[in-house]
Formats: structure tokens, sequence, C-alpha cells
């Protein structure tokens, strides 16, 4: 083989890793978590959302899943802060909370969800 074609060849092995590498890291990447604070407007339990209404109106719906964290709220009298939204029955329209989501092809899914009534009511009490 000529020297002109080695390097053809290394140039195309390059650009391949590369282009590779490049791809490989879109793959991985960590998602954004965003966060949003409101009024629960509403809680489908069926379809495992909820609409969180913000202080400008906006309104997210936002899923959970069985890896959703919950903090600061009672399932059934039983503490859940390691829990799964799932088992939570306490999430009622006109609640406070703070919401940490992942955006994905436009759909919202809880990463952890913080009852912020009960932690605002404690703080005025005192």
């Amino acid at each position: 083989m000529s020297f002109q074609a080695k390097w053809r060849s290394a140039l195309v092995i390059s650009l391949f890793v590369l282009t590779i590498s490049i791809a490989w890291q879109s793959v991985v990447a960590e998602d954004v978590v965003h966060a949003v604070s409101g009024i629960v407007k509403s809680v489908d339990k069926t379809s495992k959302t909820l609409v969180v209404k913000t202080s400008d109106g906006t309104e997210h719906t936002i899923k959970w899943t069985d890896q959703t964290t919950v903090k600061g709220v009672d399932a059934s009298g039983k503490a859940v802060a390691a829990g799964s939204v799932d088992t939570y029955d306490g999430l009622k329209e006109g609640a406070k909370v703070s919401v940490k989501y992942t955006e994905k092809g436009g759909e919202k899914t809880a990463v952890a969800i913080k009852d912020a009534s009960k932690a605002t009511a404690k703080a005025v009490t005192q």
C-alpha cells in the first residue's frame, strides 16, 4: 500500500472514531433537571399525571414514575420520603408543591416532588 493510501485510511478511521465519540456523548448526556413550584390543579392517578399551576398562570402537566421521590408528604400515615408517588395518597388539589422534572419530546417526567405547603405552614407557625 502506498503512503497516500495509508494516510487516507488513517484519516477515514479517525473521522469515523470522532463521529462515533460525538454521537456517544449525546446518547449518554445527562438529562437537564428543571424545577417548577405552584399549586396542584389536578391529580390523575390512573395516568400518573399531575397539573401544577404556577404563579404566572402557566399550567405544567407532569408525569410521575416508580422512581419519582416524594418529600414532606404522607401515604396513608406512612412516611414516603424515599418512596414512590404510586403509593402516595396525600397529593390533593390546592396543595403547594415544588417539582423537579426532566423533559424529553415535550413530556415532563417528575424526578422529585416536595410538598411545600406543609413546610410553609410549619415555618409560619414557629
